[in-house]
């Protein structure tokens, strides 16, 4: 019996961010792109999440190389921590490898990965593998679909996609290379589910440019862009348009300077000479002669945007009369971080335009229609949506059904299962590879294990008792009365009747207490934790961590 080809979900199924999909065949391995996602206000202390890469790591001697669709966070995010535990090649389009270096750098991993650099239509061979670069459309540049060809047939995947016929830059995507797969055979595709829920085919990037005008004809004072950094497409939009309008272009936010050196280094931005100038420049110039372009979209508190619609940033601030663009759309989490942005915004008489008041932001992500031109330029034997929660992972099944494929070709799968495949036939084999999240700390390297979030979570909502009991360290006897001391447990109110009976219950429970339990103070720290968590859960219902402290005097 021929081995079956074996698609390992890691990440990115049932869920945003954190992508991540293995194929195996044998004793090889292939992983197709590794992604972060962000935290919600749940994670606290949090900077992003990564897949668990225990699958990975218990087969690195069988992981061939890191394939990586494009640059978008959700996508190459993890990399470094992929790499820190299982250091194979990785292969990318040039942009995406530029984006990718800064990363590397900053975990000190550049001498010691290999990246090579793959053009649109490229192939390259690893092990039993065959895989070629499909360039794609998206909100980035750079973006390539991956056609795998293994011993059991070819698989299809489209990394994030939509069918733009005029992007502002690079070229379409490349249908003719799609149906010469489909003409062949595919034996799977793995098809993007974002916008599965949409209707409808997605708007061009070039879509937003009308919006755009209207707002340079009309500004009368400076324009303040802020958009995501690595929207290439509409950086080029703004700059064409400071350029058609007279305009000169400053850059605040790192990430901003970065991701536009990185694209014009690799020849994706086409920028005019002189038309960018320095922040502290800016202000020499008449306002409306003047563009923005600056970090901030989502309303982080410490973004550019952020400070300076609160005049906490010390080049620029946002000021009467400014016309300030928010072209991305809101990222779930964050609308009540945005709303706080533009009630700052406009508390300084400045005028803001998104994407509920114009079209200033467009979708990189296919809709209905767009998915259905994918299904028919591929026509693959078998159907598997990628990428989105449970739910567009659903609709997205039932709209290709709704195409005429047949239930039983098309499987809905989550993070975890393990997808078996060969010429014929497909299935979700009986058991899980182990999967999960790992928490990075603000540091951006030190992982948080999920414990600590817990705690942190429980110290959020329910505070912290502290029992201080002074013990003789000879004779094992209580010299004080125990002090009980909290922080967000009980209000003022509450504090006296509460430490008073509490302190009461940490003494019975160390008169009721052999003389050997008082020695070992561990034994009596769990008695005395043990004691108080029965008493406040029933008396008050909250959970609280609680922390004995034993002082040997």
């Amino acid at each position: 019996m021929s081995e079956k080809l074996q698609i390992i979900p890691i990440g990115g199924l049932g869920e945003f961010g954190m992508n991540c999909m293995a194929m195996r065949y044998g004793d090889e391995i292939i992983v197709i792109d590794s992604g972060l996602m962000f935290p919600d206000a749940g994670h606290l202390g949090v900077d992003v999440i990564v897949p668990d890469f225990t699958y990975l790591h218990e087969n690195r001697d069988k992981v061939l190389a890191l394939i990586l669709t494009h640059s978008h966070e959700d996508h190459i995010g993890s990399v470094p921590f992929l790499l820190k535990t299982v250091n194979v090649p990785v292969y990318s389009t040039p942009y995406t490898a530029a984006v990718l270096a800064s990363k590397l750098d900053e975990h000190n991993l550049t001498d010691d990965v290999l990246v090579h650099t793959i053009k649109p239509s490229g192939m390259f061979e690893l092990g039993s593998f065959l895989v070629e670069f499909i360039h794609v459309s998206h909100s980035t540049t750079g973006c390539v679909a991956v056609a795998v060809t293994t011993p059991v047939g070819v698989v299809i995947h489209t990394g994030d996609y939509k069918f733009d016929d005029t992007p502002v830059c690079g070229a379409p995507l490349d249908v003719a290379l799609l149906k010469r797969y489909g003409n062949e055979g595919v034996l799977a595709l793995l098809s993007d589910s974002t916008n599965a829920e949409r209707p409808g085919r997605m708007h061009s990037e070039k879509a937003v440019i009308p919006a755009l005008e209207d707002i340079f004809d009309r500004a009368q004072g400076r324009i303040i862009v802020s958009c995501f950094t690595s929207s290439i497409h509409r950086i080029q939009i703004i700059f064409d348009l400071a350029q058609q309008f007279g305009r000169r272009v400053a850059l605040l936010g790192r990430s901003m300077l970065r991701n536009i050196e990185v694209a014009e280094a690799t020849r994706m931005l086409d920028i005019s000479d002189g038309i960018t100038i320095t922040a502290a420049d800016a202000s020499r110039y008449p306002s409306d002669e003047v563009v923005l372009l600056v970090t901030g979209c989502q309303g982080e508190p410490m973004s550019v945007l952020s400070r300076m619609a609160v005049d906490n940033h010390k080049q620029a601030k946002v000021s009467k009369g400014d016309t300030v663009v928010l072209s991305a759309r809101q990222i779930p989490g964050n609308e009540k971080s945005i709303s706080r942005l533009i009630n700052h915004i406009y508390k300084r008489e400045a005028e803001v335009v998104d994407s509920t008041s114009a079209r200033v932001h467009v979708s990189g992500h296919g809709a209905q229609e767009d998915l259905r031109m994918m299904l028919e330029a591929v026509r693959p034997k078998f159907f598997i949506p990628i990428h989105g929660e449970y739910r567009q992972l659903y609709r997205h099944k039932a709209f290709a059904i709704s195409l005429g494929y047949s239930p039983d070709r098309v499987v809905l799968v989550e993070s975890g299962d393990v997808i078996e495949l060969d010429a014929e036939s497909i299935s979700i084999g009986d058991r899980k590879v182990q999967i999960g999240r790992r928490y990075i700390d603000s540091s951006g390297f030190g992982h948080i294990d999920d414990m600590v979030v817990r705690d942190r979570k429980q110290l959020a909502y329910d505070g912290i008792v502290l029992p201080i009991i002074a013990i003789n360290e000879v004779s094992g006897a209580v010299e004080t009365k125990p002090e009980i001391v909290t922080r967000g447990f009980n209000t003022p109110e509450e504090e006296t009747l509460y430490t008073g009976k509490l302190s009461e219950i940490v003494s019975n429970t160390i008169n009721l207490s052999s003389q050997e339990e008082r020695r070992d103070r561990v034994v009596l720290k769990e008695k005395i934790r043990i004691d108080l968590k029965r008493y406040i859960q029933k008396g008050t219902g909250r959970r609280p961590v609680i922390i004995p402290v034993i002082v040997e005097v």
